[in-house]
């Protein structure tokens, strides 16, 4: 893997040249920080100040790439920007106008991973002269990064949010790999300043796809038979996952041994700790106050799962986790399943993510995707699919109530494969030599450690989604009301 400092790269025509940003850019760089998915704050900053900045690649026909470092509602954030011409820079942002940060004296600024040629300046200028590529191709926007493929065959994830320190992704990767953890894309370029991580390059894994389609797929073929019969349903409840085309069981068993795998290199990678009971009494007082601020019926709701989680005695052990695993993190292909970013939960601080805590927070949190998937499908695939003529919204038609029947005429066969896939995968996971030393002896204590991270999660997500997507709440409240055993 090729490490590169900044500012050790002064070979041709890379190398920063700190003489800071032209005069009148700065007034742009709020009103385009708001439109960013990666900006953590709400509306055009009130204060935003440039720590350091200038020109990164002198490029042809008066065009330059920039990078600057900016404060922000107390985050720091890496920019990228392309200063071209005006005239020029017109067909270049065509259809990206969110990149666009305006004009200063006839000089066009904008994002530069938009820009093909800026790309691939930036990739060499990364790289130190190390990598070069003909084609660059920027991904959608992502929650905390951006990321550009080159090629077809390397990723480059640019960190926007920028820690005081290594990144977590760049960090857990790197030492994952050098483990011999065969379910990591391959590093092949890490570019730092000092001690903080810029961007991190990988193998790109042409050709994959990742969990959360790969499961809505199978779900698909599950539900789709019966719908087009006609008949009501009559007969969800006797179909069998197992008998229908596009299970999915073989794949969460062989998911649930790379993810037991993973932990057990985490453990050798970065250590563990069996002495972690604060930490445990600290995570359940934050559940209550969680629940408290919902509402005080949550609380007594819960209150037979908190006094459960209080009495564990054995926990474990505790490591470093992925701390943000679900099916949208791991990607199946040929060669089998590959683990994807471990950055953690990115509106959580990094010394929360840095904490170790059980293996069984990653294996609650799958276990939660494979709930999300099946209540995804219920409550809006199947039910968009059947209304694509009505000319109604899905989020019109939840607010009407008019997804609740149909979803719960469905609810059979995601019980059913829910189970089924939930099973398949702790199965591979139980499976893994060594595992076991990791987890608490008694089984029973094992499931009560699962419940508490399960309930951690779908308080999380409920906290989202009444934030981002209303309509999907009832997702994490009917988790909830499960592990509470009601309605």
């Amino acid at each position: 893997m090729v490490e590169v400092d900044q500012f050790e790269v002064s070979t041709g025509r890379f190398g920063l040249v700190q003489e800071g940003l032209p005069a009148g850019l700065a007034r742009l760089l709020g009103p385009y920080l708001a439109r960013q998915r990666w900006y953590a704050g709400s509306g055009v900053p009130g204060e935003l100040r440039v720590l350091e900045g200038g020109t990164l690649v002198e490029l042809p026909a008066q065009a330059r790439l920039l990078w600057a470092v900016v404060v922000a509602n107390d985050h720091r954030y890496q920019l990228l920007l392309a200063e071209r011409p005006a005239e020029d820079a017109t067909r270049r942002v065509a259809g990206h106008e969110a990149a666009t940060l305006g004009s200063v004296e006839g000089r066009a600024y904008y994002d530069a991973t938009v820009d093909a040629e800026m790309a691939l300046a930036l990739l060499e200028a990364a790289s130190g002269g190390a990598y070069k590529a003909k084609v660059a191709r920027p991904l959608g926007a992502e929650q905390s990064n951006t990321s550009v493929v080159y090629d077809d065959k390397m990723i480059l994830k640019i960190f926007r949010r920028l820690a005081g320190g290594p990144n977590l992704d760049a960090e857990v990767t790197s030492a994952l790999a050098r483990a011999g953890f065969a379910h990591v894309a391959r590093p092949v370029l890490r570019w730092r300043k000092g001690g903080t991580d810029l961007a991190f390059g990988q193998e790109y894994l042409a050709g994959g796809t990742d969990g959360w389609a790969l499961a809505l797929t199978s779900l698909r073929d599950l539900y789709t038979p019966e719908p087009l019969r006609g008949d009501g349903y009559k007969d969800q409840d006797r179909s069998d996952p197992e008998m229908r085309g596009g299970d999915f069981a073989a794949e969460a068993e062989r998911l649930g041994r790379v993810t037991a795998e993973m932990h057990l290199c985490m453990a050798g990678a970065f250590g563990t700790s069996r002495d972690w009971s604060t930490s445990w009494s600290s995570l359940l007082g934050s559940l209550e106050a969680d629940l408290r601020h919902i509402g005080e019926d949550m609380v007594g709701a819960a209150r037979s799962l908190l006094q459960r989680l209080r009495s564990l005695s054995d926990l474990g052990v505790a490591l470093r986790p992925h701390g943000d695993y679900h099916l949208g993190q791991v990607m199946r292909t040929d060669a089998g399943w590959y683990v994807l970013d471990f950055e953690g939960e990115p509106n959580r601080p990094v010394e929360e993510r840095l904490r170790p805590t059980s293996p069984m927070k990653d294996v609650a949190c799958m276990l939660r995707s494979f709930d999300y998937a099946t209540s995804y499908a219920t409550r809006f695939q199947m039910v968009q699919a059947e209304m694509a003529g009505a000319g109604a919204q899905l989020p019109e038609l939840a607010a009407r109530g008019e997804v609740g029947p149909r979803a719960s005429a469905l609810e059979p066969l995601a019980q059913a494969w829910k189970e089924r896939n939930g099973d398949a995968f702790m199965k591979g996971y139980q499976s893994c030599s060594g595992i076991e030393e990791l987890l608490p002896a008694d089984p029973a204590d094992r499931e009560t450690l699962r419940m508490g991270y399960e309930l951690e999660k779908a308080l999380y997500e409920l906290s989202y989604e009444r934030a981002f997507r209303p309509e999907w709440a009832e997702i994490p409240l009917h988790a909830l009301r499960r592990l509470f055993g009601g309605p």
